[in-house]
């Protein structure tokens, strides 16, 4: 029996295909085979404590070439801090080794931070920093007297030379050569005395300052060096991943990411699921049938993942592997796209823009790969108009209301009301369970890309963007909830992401797809929208209620 190899006993039929693993429902052996995972972790304490943290696991159901049925299973990253489990496949390369290449110039970088946060913390570094900040104080005030009184006594020289100009002195009527000789000698003894004073406060902190810069300078250079040793060792690293495609062909992940726009593989690159599986089964002659990959656990503080969920492979770090991996496979197209069975609705329309009813499934503007869209319906419909343009976006899972511009002078303007936030628009929803949140409230949550992982955003607190959304619960009918949400802010995904994030509601909109559970339409809908009309300068006010 091939290693790692569990068998499977079922009467269910293979799928005709391969499976896109960034885009699919889980076959029914996937279930399978997952469900006997599932119970494999929820048995092992161990293993449970450390996946009830949050961990991704994934599994392959394979083939053999005497016809038996099974699959292998998976983690991402570490499972109680090691890649050894008997019941999981291996790594690509295992860099936990201790005595390999990796871990003894991981070493080397480690002494050189303990060595960087020796001399951050000294108590010579910091006294010194501390001295030379007193010395800088007091210099400055020393300095700042200094200059007040240089410009008391310019004032004064300009002061006397305006009474004896005006002839308001009583003593003289002109200003002698001797007085004006005495005025100027003194400011270039005050010139002269600043710079003298000057070089007395730097010769002063020299000493000081020598000792903090000598300290910055090799904390620099070692950090200088750590970051070149962990460049060589990260490159050395994703030259030890050589990962198989169904052809037997073999690539480093260097190789495979030269030809992306990032170059370089980001941290952590083959250590998810599935280019582990599959390098596994090409290695020892299995056939890969479909896979899947759930999560387990605790949601990532700024992601949404709910326990036993399915999720596509991540986009960032796999994208480029199992574009390669998966050559030599005949893999099916997956799609999300969602069926437009209604169509588009012009609610208003006059010569300088309209408002439309987006059916869900529409997308706003068109997308890479085709489908039908607000703007190519609306061109179509105007074709003297090759301006025109949507003044704002709805996802394409979302439908509603949504302004479009004839103009660019009308875009420029009614841009400008959004920016300054004074459009008012306001959505309903229908949440998947009922949250424990009161009747009316704020979600503040900053939002950002997930870069690794398009289209996903995150919460990111201290990188992200002010995302505001004020909520009304409107009632509860059994486990689900209807709400009203008011964006106060634009951010992608903002309403989805408010409601299913734990920080939020806690609780995703029916029929989320990347924040929820799937399955059916997404249960969001832009029902009314007000603003001001660019050109008369007349209040506008649309409403279309959502059919669910």
């Amino acid at each position: 029996m091939p290693p790692y190899f569990h068998p499977l006993q079922t009467d269910l039929r293979k799928p005709a295909k391969f499976n896109d693993p960034f885009c699919y429902e889980p076959h029914p052996l996937c279930l399978l085979a997952a469900k006997e995972v599932q119970d494999y972790i929820a048995g092992d304490a161990k293993v449970r404590a450390d996946a009830d943290r949050g961990k991704m696991f994934g599994v392959l159901v394979v083939g053999t070439d005497d016809g038996r049925l099974g699959y292998l299973a998976a983690f991402s990253g570490l499972l109680c801090g090691t890649n050894d489990h008997a019941f999981f496949v291996p790594p690509v390369y295992d860099a936990t080794r201790p005595d390999g290449y990796f871990k003894a110039h991981e070493a080397e970088i480690t002494a050189i931070n303990r060595r960087i946060d020796s001399l951050e913390h000294s108590e010579e570094y910091i006294a010194a920093k501390r001295e030379m900040c007193v010395l800088q104080g007091k210099h400055n005030e020393v300095l700042s007297d200094y200059r007040n009184k240089m410009a008391m006594a310019k004032l004064q020289r300009e002061a006397k030379r305006w009474c004896y100009k005006h002839h308001i002195t009583a003593r003289h009527d002109v200003l002698t050569p001797e007085d004006e000789a005495a005025m100027i000698r003194e400011s270039q003894f005050m010139n002269a005395e600043y710079k003298r004073l000057k070089r007395r406060c730097a010769d002063e902190a020299a000493p000081v300052e020598a000792k903090v810069k000598a300290a910055e300078g090799e904390i620099s250079a070692l950090k200088a060096r750590r970051r070149q040793m962990s460049d060589a060792l990260q490159r050395w690293l994703f030259s030890q991943y050589s990962m198989l495609n169904a052809r037997g062909v073999s690539r480093s992940l260097v190789e495979i990411f030269a030809e992306t726009p990032q170059r370089v593989p980001p941290s952590g690159t083959g250590d998810c699921c599935a280019p582990k599986l599959l390098q596994h089964a090409y290695a020892n002659g299995l056939r890969p049938v479909c896979m899947a990959e759930f999560w387990w656990g605790r949601s990532p503080g700024g992601e949404v993942r709910h326990h036993l969920h399915y999720y596509p492979a991540c986009r960032g770090k796999c994208l480029p592997i199992l574009t390669y991996m998966l050559q030599g496979l005949e893999v099916a197209k997956g799609s999300y796209e969602a069926t437009v069975t209604q169509p588009l609705e012009v609610v208003y329309e006059d010569g300088w823009l309209a408002v439309v009813n987006k059916p869900a499934g529409m997308k706003t503007v068109p997308g890479r790969d085709g489908g039908t869209s607000v703007l190519e319906d609306m061109r179509q419909r105007h074709p003297d108009k090759p301006q025109l343009t949507p003044v704002h976006r709805l996802d394409m899972d979302t439908s509603g209301l949504i302004v479009v511009a004839f103009d660019a002078e009308t875009y420029k303007k009614l841009q400008a009301q959004f920016l300054r936030r004074e459009v008012r628009k306001r959505y309903v929803a229908i949440l998947d369970g009922v949250p424990d949140r009161p009747v009316h409230g704020e979600i503040s949550l900053p939002l950002r890309p997930d870069p690794l992982d398009r289209p996903y955003q995150k919460v990111d607190f201290e990188n992200g963007k002010e995302a505001v959304t004020e909520y009304r619960i409107l009632e509860t009918m059994g486990n689900v909830t209807r709400i009203a949400l008011f964006p106060h802010t634009g951010r992608t995904h903002q309403l989805r992401l408010h409601c299913a994030h734990a920080g939020g509601l806690g609780t995703p909109i029916l029929g989320d797809r990347l924040y929820g559970h799937g399955g059916g339409r997404l249960c969001l809908h832009a029902e009314a929208i007000e603003f001001t009309h660019p050109v008369t300068g007349k209040g506008m006010k649309f409403e279309r209620k959502a059919e669910f």
